[in-house]
């Protein structure tokens, strides 16, 4: 898919076809995360210094933030086909040209906030995209970064920035919402404010703990990391030469999970951060998964626990409660669309309630095409009944990329060919999904 010599490729195909009812079988290995990555990305614009990030996932999401580095006078380089990525700032950035179609097509570019505000004193953002999931307000963001001295105007489809010269220190922030951005970039401004800033109501997801490990190799203290308080030892300037390895994606492991689940396979899920993945393992426990897990290991950052896990074959029963998201240790927002699929496969009815996004559930109502039961009963909260007759259909992706993967995988138990059409969204959160796939078995033809 890629040109590791140069540039990214196209990434990859308009559609894919799925020969259903195959079971799976084999070994896969969880990619890095997505979204650790992306904010890292982000996060290099704290630095003068060059930044090495290993085993970057090759998705289009990063290729978006690339590009608008890429614009702004970052310089970057592919150092190996496995994904160590190279950045050097330039000694000052070029926020005149930057990509503006590359930038609307990520919500990650929201990220840029908090690390631009410490140089340029007024500067301008395309709006935040990615994902159509209802409304996601920018408000807590502007919200928290207000306390560093930003203002941030809407006008004509971009944020003006203006940053106060004098700014008092915040000395303690409490986040309006337990966001992973928004806390990144909470993170990100108190970085380089040369003071001790608190953060409260933290997230303490993922991305966040590799975020604050990657800002810890720069030289920035940061204590309490994995809770909800977070204490940020600002340094004003930063010029260091670092290399780090974010952890593994454990949306990707619960989609691999996932996979061998609705197919009845057998199949290892290896490096599976095993931390953010716990409450989902035990709500399918609950449901009838019988799995087997290796003892644990770390991950390249030396931090993330990993272990392997081996899905058996296993009927499923009805979660005897309503299953819905929460923020970290919760179950994780963007693995709740999986939990549709699961209990489609499930004897009895199960409630899904997304309260977080307002379309998202809609989207997966796409399962009825393949025979699944699936009932909206309003924006946020699905009734879903098991288990079905899954059957091949054409189907065309919807504009969310967990959903979509949810589609694919579905495909995989339904009888006969189905055709998933217009992938492009699941290139955004997914290297090389169907090509992987096919080595565990699954018959996928692009086209």
């Amino acid at each position: 898919m890629f040109d590791y010599g140069g540039e990214p490729a196209p990434t990859g195909p308009r559609h894919l076809r799925v020969r259903g009812g195959t079971a799976l079988t084999g070994s896969i290995d969880v990619k890095t995360s997505k979204n650790a990555g992306v904010a890292l990305l982000c996060a290099s614009l704290l630095n003068r210094g060059p930044t090495v990030l290993r085993r970057v996932a090759r998705i289009e999401e990063v290729n978006r933030i690339l590009r608008v580095l890429d614009s702004m006078g970052v310089e970057h380089e592919w150092l190996s086909p496995e994904g160590d990525l190279r950045l050097q700032p330039p000694e000052r950035l070029d926020l005149t040209r930057i990509d503006a179609d590359a930038a609307r097509r990520t919500r990650s570019i929201i990220m840029f906030l908090g690390p631009l505000l410490h140089d340029y004193p007024e500067f301008e953002l395309p709006f935040a995209g990615g994902c159509e999931l209802g409304d996601r307000t920018v408000e807590p963001h502007l919200t928290a970064l207000r306390r560093f001295g930003l203002a941030v105007e809407r006008s004509h489809g971009c944020y003006r920035a203006t940053v106060k010269e004098h700014v008092e220190p915040p000395r303690s922030i409490v986040l309006t919402e337990r966001g992973d951005t928004v806390t990144a970039n909470a993170i990100m401004a108190a970085a380089r404010f040369p003071d001790v800033t608190v953060i409260r109501n933290a997230s303490c997801n993922y991305q966040v703990q590799d975020l604050c490990w990657y800002l810890e190799k720069l030289g920035v203290r940061i204590d309490g990391v994995g809770t909800t308080t977070l204490t940020v030892y600002g340094r004003e300037h930063i010029d260091e030469a670092v290399d780090y390895a974010p952890a593994e994606d454990p949306i990707e492991a619960w989609s691999l999970v996932a996979a061998a689940i609705v197919t009845e396979s057998e199949i290892t899920v290896r490096r599976t951060p095993i931390e953010f993945v716990e409450i989902e393992l035990a709500l399918a426990e609950e449901m009838g998964l019988a799995y087997s897990r290796s003892p644990e290991y770390l991950a390249a950052n030396g931090r993330t626990r990993l272990a392997d896990l081996t899905v058996h074959p296993s009927p499923l029963r009805a979660a005897p409660d309503k299953i819905h998201p929460m923020p970290f240790p919760g179950l994780n927002i963007d693995n709740l669309p999986f939990f549709a699929l699961l209990a489609s496969c499930a004897e009895g009815g199960t409630m899904i309630h997304d309260w977080v996004y307002e379309n998202r559930a809609i989207y997966l109502t796409e399962l009825n095409r393949l025979g699944a039961r699936v009932k909206l009963l309003d924006p946020h909260r699905l009734q879903v009944e098991g288990p079905v007759q899954w059957s091949g259909a054409e189907v065309v992706c919807p504009p969310a990329l967990r959903p979509a993967v949810v589609l694919l995988l579905a495909m995989l138990r339904a009888q006969g060919t189905s055709e998933l059409r217009h992938v492009d969204v699941i290139h955004r959160g997914y290297e090389q999904l169907a090509e992987r796939l096919q080595l565990l078995g699954a018959e996928i033809e692009a086209f």
